[in-house]
C-alpha cells in the first residue's frame, strides 16, 4: 500500500475530526501497534466472512493462535474458522520464492475446501522485501475461477484501527457491487409487508448477539442484504451496494465502507448502536425514518411498545439487585458510550469509561450520558485502572479479557465486555443476559471469603 493511500484512509473525510481545526486521524508513534497491528485490525475485521478461505502471507506467527481468535459466531460454514498461513522462512526470503508458495497456498485452498472466495493478507516480511501480491491474486482468479482478494495490510502501516479501514477499502474495491442480491426469501414474505433491504457496518456477530437482533429484523420486513461482517457469506458481501440503507455499529472501523457507498451509490448511512433499550429503540426508529415508510414506521413502534413491556418485566427483579452499584467501563470504541447507555438502563452508576480508541464523536456521546464532568480513561495500565476502581469506589470492573486478572488479584469483580466474551449482550433479550451476568458477578460469595481475613490471621489465634 502506497503512502498516500495510508494518508487517504487516516484523512477520512466522515469523520467528525475533520471538521475541527485538526484533522485527520492520529499518526502512528513508537510502540502504538502494542494493542494490535494493521494486519491484526484488517484479519478480524474480515475474519467472521465464514465460507472464505483466510490465507496469511507471511512467517507462522503472523497466523499463531489465528483459530477462532474472535468470540464471532458463525450459523453456517466454518471454513473461516481453519488458520491458513504460507509460513515464510529465512530461506523462502532469500531464495526468492515466497511469491511461489503464495500461489501454491491459493492452489491448494481452493482444491481443498472449495471456498467461495479466498482472501490473502499481507504482512511485514512480504511487504518488505516487495512481494507483488495483487499481481499473484489476480493470475490465481484467473487460473483457478474463484474471487482472490488482497488484503495489503501489512503490520508497520500502523494500528489495528488503520488495518480495520484497510479491510473495508479491500471490501468496496474488489467485493461490493459484484453481484445483485438474491430474490426475497419466502419467510420474510407477508402481505400488505414491504421488505426493505439495509446493510451493517462494524458489526461482527460478537457471541451471537446479532441473532438477538435479527429476529425483530426480520419481523418488520428489513432484510440484512449483508454485515461487515458478522455472520456473513462472501455472496452476501457482494450485494451490499443495493441496500436502502447502512447502518454504521462501529464508528471507527470501517467508516470509510459507509461514505463510499454514500458517495458511490448514494445510500444514506447513520451510526448507531444494539446495546441497551433507549440505544436499540433509536436504531430501529432511525432505520424507519430513513426508510420512510408508514406501514414500517407502524410497525416498528408497535414492535417497541412490546418489546420493552416484556423486558421491563424480566427485567424488574433484576435492577432491584443492581441499582446504585458503581461500574468503572474500560473499553473503547463505540462500546466507550453504547455500553453506558445500557448500565444506566439498568440502573448502574457508570463513575468512568475508557476512551482509548474512541473518536471525538464518542467522547461527545459520553459526555451527553455522563455530564460534561465525565471521566474518561486514557491509561489502562493495570496499576491506573485499580487506583482508579479505588479512588471512585467502583463495584466492578467491566472491561477486555486482558484485565481480567488484574481484577481477579485486586480482589474486584469483573466482567468481560470485549471481543472475547461468551455471552450476547445486544438487543433486547442481551439487556436480560448483560443484567444476569452483572449480578452474577457482583453477588457471588467468593468476594466475601476472599475480603475476609484469613484463618491463621485472626485475632487471638497463635
Amino acid at each position: 500500500m502506497k503512502p498516500q493511500d495510508i494518508a487517504e484512509l487516516l484523512d477520512e473525510p466522515a469523520c467528525g475530526h475533520n471538521h475541527k481545526e485538526k484533522s485527520g486521524c492520529a499518526r502512528p508513534s513508537p510502540g502504538a501497534a502494542a494493542g494490535g497491528c494493521s494486519f491484526d485490525g484488517a484479519q478480524i475485521a474480515l475474519l467472521p466472512i465464514a465460507d472464505v478461505a483466510h490465507i496469511v502471507h507471511g512467517p507462522i506467527a503472523c497466523a499463531g493462535s489465528s483459530w477462532d481468535n474472535r468470540g464471532t459466531r458463525s450459523s453456517g460454514p466454518t471454513l473461516w474458522r481453519v488458520g491458513m498461513t504460507t509460513d515464510l522462512t529465512e530461506q523462502d526470503v532469500i531464495m526468492g520464492r515466497s511469491e511461489k508458495r503464495l500461489f501454491h497456498a491459493i492452489k491448494q485452498a481452493i482444491t481443498d475446501y472449495s471456498p467461495a472466495a479466498v482472501f490473502v493478507y499481507n504482512t511485514c516480511v512480504p511487504a518488505l522485501i516487495g512481494d507483488d501480491v495483487d499481481a499473484i491474486c489476480k493470475q490465481a482468479e484467473e487460473r483457478w475461477g474463484v474471487p482472490v482478494v488482497p488484503v495489503d495490510a501489512a503490520g508497520f502501516y500502523g494500528t489495528k484501527n488503520l488495518g480495520n479501514r484497510i479491510a473495508g477499502e479491500a471490501m468496496v474495491k474488489y467485493v461490493i457491487g459484484t453481484r445483485e442480491p438474491d430474490p426475497v426469501s419466502d419467510h420474510l414474505k407477508r402481505e400488505g409487508v414491504q421488505v426493505h433491504d439495509i446493510a451493517l457496518v462494524g458489526e461482527y456477530n460478537i457471541a451471537g448477539e446479532l441473532w438477538h437482533v435479527t429476529p425483530l429484523l426480520d419481523e418488520l420486513g428489513l432484510r440484512i442484504l449483508g454485515s461487515l461482517s458478522g455472520d456473513t457469506r462472501f455472496g452476501d458481501v457482494q450485494t451490499i451496494h443495493r441496500a436502502e440503507v447502512n447502518m454504521m455499529v462501529c464508528s471507527k472501523a470501517m467508516i470509510n465502507v459507509a461514505r463510499k457507498l454514500q458517495d458511490k451509490y448514494n445510500t444514506p448511512w447513520f451510526e448507531g448502536s444494539f446495546y441497551g433499550t433507549s440505544d436499540m429503540n433509536i436504531a430501529l426508529r432511525k432505520f424507519a425514518e430513513i426508510i420512510n415508510d408508514p406501514s414500517l414506521t407502524a410497525r416498528t413502534e408497535a414492535l417497541i411498545a412490546r418489546e420493552e413491556k416484556r423486558l421491563n418485566e424480566r427485567l424488574e427483579p433484576w435492577r432491584d439487585r443492581l441499582r446504585g452499584k458503581r461500574v468503572l467501563l474500560y473499553t473503547g470504541g463505540v462500546k466507550s458510550w453504547s455500553v453506558v447507555a445500557a448500565l444506566q438502563d439498568l440502573g448502574l452508576e457508570v463513575v468512568a469509561t475508557g476512551t482509548k480508541k474512541s473518536t471525538e464523536e464518542d467522547k461527545a456521546r459520553i459526555r451527553d450520558l455522563m455530564g460534561a464532568d465525565a471521566v474518561m480513561i486514557e491509561d489502562g495500565n493495570p496499576r491506573a485502572l485499580l487506583d482508579t476502581v479505588a479512588n471512585l469506589k467502583a463495584d466492578i470492573l467491566i472491561a477486555g479479557g486482558r484485565n481480567m486478572y488484574t481484577a481477579l488479584k485486586a480482589r474486584v469483580p469483573f466482567l468481560d465486555i470485549n471481543q472475547e466474551r461468551e455471552f450476547a449482550y445486544a438487543g433486547y433479550a442481551g439487556m436480560v443476559e448483560l443484567a444476569r451476568q452483572l449480578a452474577l458477578s457482583l453477588e457471588s460469595p467468593v468476594w466475601d471469603a476472599v475480603r475476609s481475613p484469613a484463618p491463621w490471621a485472626t485475632k487471638g489465634e497463635v
